[in-house]
This record gives structure tokens, sequence and C-alpha cells, in this order.
């Protein structure tokens, strides 16, 4: 790691930090973006990387979040701080039946959106959405809109009843979640299924520079096998003829941004810069074993306490 520590993206960490400038009140020209991907419990993989960034005093060095699904919730709650703390609805809730129940499968039923919106952040961790609402750094979160056949990255919210409604949408995982969410008035699913990798949204939103949280390994990208991409492919044109193609070109365009990502964490070639974290082993995106997600929670944290605290 320390021939990254010069990279551009750790070297403005380094000065924010070291100025204690906040948002709205930047001692530079630069547009520092968060990409914070999720993946189902991979999420747990970029909270670990939110906690340790809370852990090095640079929860404030960043002028937007971008997120998906789990990646986007992260973002969400990563708001009102205490990361740790909040990161064990992972284990502490996500790890019961009424969430993942492979016996619903057969349904179309597999992940249970209701117990996790409406116990699980409104109820047993309940999200500070006004943190979110309030706060000078907008979090974009990523909406896929079925019928426009397009990635919505929405950024303003009218209240917390808004915020939610973006994150179910968002969160809304085609096959395992029968049809779709319903998004100020459009039909809207999984934010990642056009735009598997957020990092694209901060660029597209003028980010200089953008730290990446990734939640799969270093290295080539291994498509579905030819079955699961069947199943898939069908599913989505059933919600929307043309979706499942999309949905493929998607997956093509993100082994190529494994590449790019790599790329431009060892051989910086900005700007814009990008620096990507990602752990060291793999994590299934249903993940229901307790003593795996704390483990990989942990791995996660400790990787960027390495990689940005010491650069810092």
């Amino acid at each position: 790691m320390g021939e990254q520590r010069g990279h551009p993206v750790l070297a403005l960490l380094r000065a924010r930090l070291e100025a204690q400038d906040r948002p709205g009140a930047r001692h530079d020209q630069h547009r520092l973006g968060l990409a914070i991907q999720g993946g189902g419990m991979r999420g747990v993989i970029s909270g670990g990387m939110l906690a340790a960034l809370e852990d090095l005093g640079l929860g404030h060095a960043f002028d937007g979040l971008y997120g998906s699904s789990s990646g986007a919730l992260n973002g969400a709650y990563s708001y009102a701080g205490d990361n740790w703390k909040q990161l064990a609805i992972y284990w502490e809730h996500l790890t019961d039946r009424r969430f993942i129940d492979p016996f619903r499968a057969l349904t179309g039923s597999l992940i249970g959106l209701d117990y996790a919106f409406s116990y699980v952040i409104s109820q047993a961790v309940p999200l500070n959405a006004d943190a979110v609402l309030d706060s000078k750094v907008p979090l974009t979160v990523a909406v896929t809109l079925v019928d426009e056949l397009r990635t919505e990255a929405v950024s303003t919210f009218q209240d917390r009843a808004d915020l939610v409604a973006a994150l179910r949408a968002s969160s809304w995982l085609p096959l395992a979640v029968r049809g779709t969410a319903t998004f100020r008035g459009r039909r809207a699913i999984d934010g990642a299924l056009l735009t598997v990798h957020p990092y694209r949204l901060a660029l597209l939103d003028g980010c200089t520079h953008v730290l990446s949280l990734s939640t799969r390994p270093h290295g080539p990208y291994q498509l579905p096998g030819r079955l699961l991409r069947s199943v898939q492919h069908r599913g989505l044109e059933r919600l929307r003829p043309s979706l499942g193609a999309r949905h493929l070109d998607a997956l093509e365009e993100y082994v190529a941004d494994r590449t790019v990502l790599s790329r431009r964490t060892t051989t910086p070639d900005g700007p814009p810069y990008v620096y990507d974290l990602a752990p060291p082993r793999p994590l299934h995106a249903l993940e229901q074993s307790r003593p795996k997600l704390i483990a990989a929670a942990t791995a996660a944290r400790e990787l960027t306490l390495q990689a940005i605290g010491g650069a810092a």
C-alpha cells in the first residue's frame, strides 16, 4: 500500500483532515465523492469501511455520497454517526427469517422488505432521516425506473417518507421480491440493476476525486452462470421488455469497471481520480451467518484504517 500513499484521493483526504474544514466552507476547489457499493448482505463490508472513516475523523470530508441498495442505506445511516453500532443491524436483525427465508423463494418473496423497512428501519434501529435531509452533503440514491429503462440518481427528498421510498425502491431486488416498488408514481426496482457500481454516479455528478467502497474483492468479475442469467433475463423481460437485455449490458460494463477501478487505484491518471477499497475475501449477498458477517465487517474496517489511516 506504500506506493499508493501519494494517490490524489488519499492526499485530498489528508489535506481536509488537517484543515478540519466542513462542507460549504472548503479550502480547496475539489469535489470529493464517496461511492458506497451495496449488494444485499455484502453491504456489511462497505458499512465496516464507513465505520473506519468515522474513526479516522473523515466523516465531514466528502461533498457527496452515492449508493444503491444496502450501500445507499449504509450511506443514509452514516449521517447520524455511530456507524459501527448501527452496522450491527446486519447481524442482529437481518439474519432473522423475517428478512431472508429460502422457503419463500418459490413465492417470489425471498427477501422481506416489509420487515426491513416497517420494523428494522422504523422501530428497531430508526433511521435518522432529518440528519440526511438537513445535511449540506447530498445523498444520491440510485433507483432503476422500470418503464423508462434508466437509472434515476435521486439527491433531493421532500421529506422522510420520500427518502425512505427511494431507499426501499433502490433495495427492491427483482426475483427475490415480487413485482416492483413505486417511487414518485413510477415503477422502480434495485438501483444497481443498470448501474452496478455507484462510482459512475459520482463521476457523472462532477466529482474530481472519488473514494470507492467496493463490496467484492479486486480481480476479474465472473458473470453469473448461463442458467442463472437466463432466469434473470426472463424475469426482467416479464417486468418490462428490454429490461433483461439492459441488465446484461450493465453486467458486461461492470466487468470492464473492475479493471478500471483497479487501474485508477494503482496508477492514477485523472482527473477525475478514483481510489477503490475492496475486501480481501468474497461474501455472499444472502449471507446469514452472524460470525461471517461480523468477520467481514471487522476485516473491512481494519483494511480501511490501514489503507487510509496509514496514508494520512
